[in-house]
């Protein structure tokens, strides 16, 4: 942003007297955005007498209006920008007149960076949509008319730039107008200005011009100090999504954030959306002291009656008008990344303050830009629009985009290379809607300490017939016999159970080990050490499993044995089957096994015999626990 926006904050009573509109500039390369701006600049006053000698320079040495000032020069500020003649980045410029203030960006037109025009899209009020006269609509021009759409911009000016290159011709302007609407019916603007202007000359961008005498509507500058964006109805329900757990010592508890939307006071009633534990608004602080109330938009520290566990990312809201809480949701995507988009691959997803792992599980369509029609596709491609299923690790916490555009955005994150792949706007929850958890008091902790133990689980994988199980049971009997608390959950015991109706492909072992995860979370809930003995062949699989709890609470214990040596024990005949081809898709035989790469305990099967492995595994478990329990303790001093 430019000095002038910064100095800018020294008016903020002017600002909020007069009105603050953000809009953006959009539309295809070269159709004179920056230009325009520029313009604006400087009819407004928002030019400095130096500024103007260097532009006035500038444009002699680059500009590309001969004699004339060159305006865009006051936008295009990167040096690459100046060499190629292109905007390459989202550019801030702020000015102001007596009936209104502004901030504008001026986003790129070229196609490669459409995800910049997103950015600056994400803020705006009102999307100002350049068209060169003399070419009409662009596929650029659709696609940030559709993003624009997407990212809840109801009030779009469509200028016909350079009207003077086509002898300022009504019937021309009239048909790219009429081509614009028929467009744009089905995008849900809620108005659409059009204006013939010359932003090289200032044609009815601030006056009236004299050569469109045919033209009876507002200028530009006019109707941008004019246009209502306010939204209509009440402010939504409180959100205020944790940002930092704010506690300098042991007198002073709180939970810091900006609020995204609704008002809160001391005495309220909130809700942790994840835990669904309740409490009530004991203080407002910040840094210029306590309020009595606060809202959207403002930065406050909340301290809360009662000791609620709300970690980073928790989202606290209005008791009686809870968020969604999913794992699975849909959700239109602006494909911001060159690599495709294909279903199954993971990615981060950043959600307000909360970042969690997150796969695109299927591609229902893209929309086509042109005709605005949905076909079905495999995969989506650098800016494409589509609409998808998402999901995640953990539930989230969201609302649906057009109710509320703080918690229902999100961005999708490359794991490798931590790019920005996507942009994208929840839609509705797959599954129940209405499921909110409840706050218990009795929480894993309390479980926990009435048993004098930290909750663990042990996840034992392997070929079939490694011994697993075998090593799980001794091990349990090991740490039963020590006082533990233990329950040991099998793949044969879920299969004739809780996962009877799945099959043995790849998707039906997923499933099957993401209950298993469920499952061993819940009972790490009641404070038990879970032992779970699962081929598990997916690395992808246990990794998401690990994922869903603390790094001190999830032990991977590979038992380590051949395919050959699994075939030569084969305790239950099934290599045997699948060797005859009775047993389809069987892990080692027909099926790959990807073995675990850093696991937290390796045991070779072919060496020491089953009683000495798992009086390793109990070794190496209780140093872990005692460790845990030492460390939990001078935390507690502290």
């Amino acid at each position: 942003m430019t000095t002038a926006l910064f100095a800018a904050n020294s008016s903020a009573a002017n600002i909020a007297t007069r009105g603050l509109l953000r809009f953006l500039t959009c539309g295809s390369v070269d159709d004179g955005k920056s230009t325009l701006i520029g313009r604006l600049l400087y009819e407004t006053s928002a030019v400095l007498d130096d500024q103007l000698v260097a532009l006035t320079d500038d444009s002699r040495r680059v500009g590309t209006t001969g004699d004339d000032i060159d305006f865009a020069l006051l936008v295009d500020g990167l040096e690459a920008e100046r060499e190629q003649g292109i905007t390459i980045d989202v550019a801030y410029r702020y000015f102001a007149t007596s009936r209104r203030s502004f901030i504008v960006a001026d986003t790129p037109g070229h196609e490669q960076y459409t995800r910049n025009m997103a950015t600056g899209a994400s803020n705006a009020d009102l999307a100002i949509l350049l068209i060169d006269a003399r070419k009409g609509l662009l596929t650029q021009t659709r696609r940030h008319s559709i993003i624009a759409s997407l990212l809840g911009i109801r009030h779009v000016v469509l200028a016909v730039n350079k009207i003077d290159l086509v002898g300022f011709d009504q019937a021309t302007f009239d048909a790219i107008v009429a081509d614009y609407h028929a467009f744009a019916k089905e995008l849900g603007f809620s108005t659409i200005e059009a204006i013939p202007l010359s932003a090289r000359f200032g044609d009815n961008i601030v006056t009236p011009s004299a050569s469109t005498p045919w033209y009876s509507g507002p200028t530009l500058l006019g109707h941008l100090e004019t246009i209502d964006v306010s939204e209509s109805g009440d402010e939504g329900p409180f959100r205020f999504p944790v940002q930092w757990v704010n506690r300098p010592n042991l007198d002073f508890r709180g939970f810091s954030g900006t609020v995204a939307d609704g008002r809160i006071k001391v005495g309220d009633t909130v809700v942790a959306a994840g835990s669904g534990k309740r409490s009530t608004v004991a203080r407002i602080v910040t840094f210029d002291g306590d309020l009595p109330q606060a809202q959207a938009g403002d930065a406050i520290t909340l301290v809360l009656a009662d000791e609620i566990d709300a970690p980073r990312g928790e989202v606290f809201t209005d008791a009686r008008h809870r968020p969604v809480v999913a794992t699975r949701f849909t959700a239109r995507l602006v494909w911001m990344a060159d690599e495709m988009l294909l279903p199954g691959r993971s990615y981060n997803l950043k959600i307000g303050t909360r970042t969690v792992p997150a796969t695109v599980r299927v591609i229902r369509h893209y929309l086509d830009i042109e005709t605005l029609v949905q076909k079905p596709v495999v995969s989506l491609g650098l800016n494409a629009i589509g609409l998808v299923e998402i999901e995640t690790l953990v539930p989230i916490a969201f609302d649906p985009y057009v109710e509320n555009h703080q918690t229902g955005a999100f961005i999708l994150i490359d794991r490798f290379t931590h790019a920005t792949a996507a942009a994208g706007m929840a839609i509705e929850a797959l599954g129940a809607t209405n499921v909110h958890r409840h706050g218990f008091d009795v929480d894993r902790a309390a479980r926990a300490d009435i048993k004098h133990q930290r909750p663990l689980v042990l996840w034992f994988t392997g070929l079939p017939g490694s011994g697993k199980s075998t090593i799980a049971n001794l091990v349990e009997a090991k740490l039963h016999a020590l006082g533990r608390h233990t329950m040991t959950l099998d793949g044969d015991a879920l299969r004739q159970g809780l996962n009877a109706d799945l099959g043995f492909d790849a998707s039906a072992r997923t499933e099957n080990i993401r209950r298993v995860g469920e499952v061993a979370r819940l009972m790490a809930d009641a404070g038990l050490i879970v032992l779970c003995a699962f081929v598990s062949p997916f690395r992808a699989d246990r990794d998401r499993v690990r994922e869903r709890f603390a790094s001190d609470e999830f032990v991977e214990i590979f038992v380590d044995a051949s395919a050959e040596l699994c075939a030569e024990r084969d305790p239950k005949g099934l290599y045997a089957q699948a060797k005859e081809g009775k047993i389809l898709a069987f892990t080692g035989i027909g099926q790959q096994y990807e073995p675990p790469l850093r696991p937290e305990i390796h045991l070779d099967a072919a060496g020491p015999d089953p009683e000495a492995l798992a009086a390793r595994v109990v070794a190496q478990v209780e140093a872990l626990i005692t460790h845990a329990e030492q460390s939990a303790e001078s935390s507690a001093e502290l």
